[in-house]
């Protein structure tokens, strides 16, 4: 819940869910809140740490196989955290955070893992190598701008009826199925993109920041931000990623 004074974003165990610099999210959460006059602090909570049942956002990065399952078991155990997110609750879960909150994902060892249930997501393992490289996506929201991120994974995702994926995939892997990228689902947010996502997206920052606030936030451009985008587009295109995108229909 949001406090009187700041919004509480919780850093969920970065030394375990925390790879490609997904710690970050944090910092453009706060410093695009900050910008439009609200206070922020940034919790983080160690691996073995009670999770606080009420925090404005939450964010889960990515994590090494290992370190992966070891989250899971800790945050299996976390049920005030869990019914939080079933609730409603604003959060970002990136790459393994978005697995952990699955149905269900199977490890590299061909196990299938139960996740925390959250998003009616599946995930398993993609064939042959893994997805590595530039991302971009266009938002089946249409108040957000195109999608770009950097993946590294082996995991898909399979999207129930109750998710509904973040953007239409042009280059890149993503899900891996039905040539989409991520999830959302109530307060959720779920997706394979680092870079980190949200300092590469601000809309996708603005988005949790009136989840979390319950009402809308103030137009604001952050010329360092667009520099990013703009060159990370440049590569992009650069790389043919946008060819597809850029194609008239037929």
């Amino acid at each position: 819940m949001t406090t009187p004074d700041a919004l509480d974003v919780v850093l969920v165990y970065p030394e375990l869910l925390g790879l490609y610099g997904d710690r970050g999210n944090a910092m453009a959460l706060a410093h695009r809140a900050r910008a439009r006059g609200h206070r922020v602090r940034v919790l983080r909570v160690g691996a073995g740490e009670p999770v606080p049942a009420e925090a404005d956002i939450y964010l889960l990065g990515g994590g090494e196989d290992a370190s992966m399952l070891v989250a899971g078991e800790l945050l299996a155990e976390q049920h005030a955290f869990v019914r939080a997110l079933r609730s409603g609750a604003c959060c970002l879960a990136v790459c393994a955070g978005f697995q952990l909150l699955s149905q269900g994902y199977t490890g590299p060892d061909g196990r299938t893992h139960a996740g925390l249930g959250v998003l009616d997501v599946e995930c398993g393992r993609l064939p042959g190598s893994r997805a590595v490289g530039e991302v971009v996506a266009r938002p089946y929201d249409d108040r957000w701008g195109l999608i770009t991120g950097y993946e590294n994974h082996q995991g898909d995702a399979r999207l129930g009826p109750d998710a509904v994926p973040l953007g239409e995939v042009f280059g890149g892997v993503g899900n891996g199925h039905a040539g989409n990228e991520g999830a959302r689902q109530l307060g959720v947010l779920g997706t394979y993109l680092h870079g980190p996502v949200l300092a590469r997206n601000p809309d996708l920052a603005d988005h949790l920041l009136e989840g979390a606030l319950g009402s809308p936030l103030g137009d604001w451009v952050d010329p360092a931000v667009e520099r990013l985008r703009r060159e990370r587009l440049r590569a992009a295109d650069r790389r043919g990623l946008l060819r597809r995108l850029l194609e008239p229909c037929q």
